[in-house]
């Protein structure tokens, strides 16, 4: 059984925000130990709630952070940038919490105006594989985050996959850029490899599942191929004057691949830094 530190019935965890995210964390704490007597969640939508409380019926399910009645060992913000606003000045009622955001471009200065310059705070950036447990999170803390808080954090966050930590908060754009936009990048290229067999004659059907098959197999092989390069395993299948040579030196060229994909998370990146102003 996973060790969740402070976390218990006493000094629950607090999730705000019981969207796709926020379900995918709540799925992958019950999971991994975290009993649902220790968890509140906070989501003022009624459908939602009730939802929740179907799926999980040891899990408190409240409409605001007012009705809490404990105070939290952690609170996890887990809402919409744009719904932020209304959510903080309640969260500010427990500043002895760890707050952990997952919202996209708020910055750990901006929550400690909100709470206080001595709030524990953690900025993460998921992404959305965490919904079957395959995600990963990048993680900056406030100098105020002691080291069981970190430790903490890690092992909430890895309950839906892997975790890592930077220093510089400026990084965090790019991570956003890569990992938190890169999953729409995999899908659009699954479309792309579906309309391309259908160019060359396969039915719609077909195309779409090898597709599929093939980006997902793929990436399980980078998976289990810990000890190889992603240019290893690209050489691997790529015969000299072969059919996956040929295509190779088309996305490998001058206006191929790499300089789309360069122009497109620097756009991205860009976008983060204008939402975070």
């Amino acid at each position: 059984m996973t060790d969740f530190g402070a976390i218990g019935a006493s000094r629950p965890l607090v999730l705000v925000g019981g969207g796709r995210m926020g379900s995918a964390l709540l799925a992958g704490w019950l999971g991994r130990g975290l009993h649902g007597t220790a968890i509140i969640v906070v989501e003022p939508d009624t459908d939602s709630a009730r939802r929740l409380k179907a799926e999980n019926a040891d899990v408190t399910v409240v409409a605001s952070l007012k009705k809490i009645g404990r105070e939290p060992a952690v609170v996890v913000l887990a809402v919409k940038p744009q719904v932020m606003g209304t959510v903080l000045p309640d969260a500010a009622a427990y500043p002895k919490a760890l707050f952990i955001s997952i919202a996209a471009g708020r910055t750990l200065d901006s929550f400690a105006q909100a709470f206080g310059a001595e709030a524990a705070i953690v900025r993460a950036m998921p992404n959305t594989p965490a919904a079957i447990g395959k995600g990963v999170s990048v993680c900056i803390a406030s100098t105020t985050v002691s080291e069981a808080q970190r430790a903490l954090c890690t092992t909430l966050l890895g309950a839906v996959g892997a975790v890592a930590w930077i220093d510089n908060e400026k990084l965090m754009d790019a991570v956003t850029a890569l990992s938190g936009s890169g999953p729409a990048y995999v899908f659009y290229l699954i479309e792309c490899m579906a309309a391309a067999g259908q160019a060359v004659g396969l039915p719609a059907e077909l195309a779409d599942m090898l597709a599929r098959q093939t980006v997902a197999g793929a990436g399980a092989l980078v998976e289990a191929s810990e000890d190889e390069s992603t240019a290893t395993l690209r050489r691997n299948v790529t015969s000299p004057n072969g059919t996956t040579e040929a295509a190779l030196n088309v996305l490998m060229g001058e206006n191929g691949l790499a300089p789309l994909l360069r122009h497109a998370i620097e756009a991205a990146a860009r976008r983060s830094k204008e939402l975070s102003a």
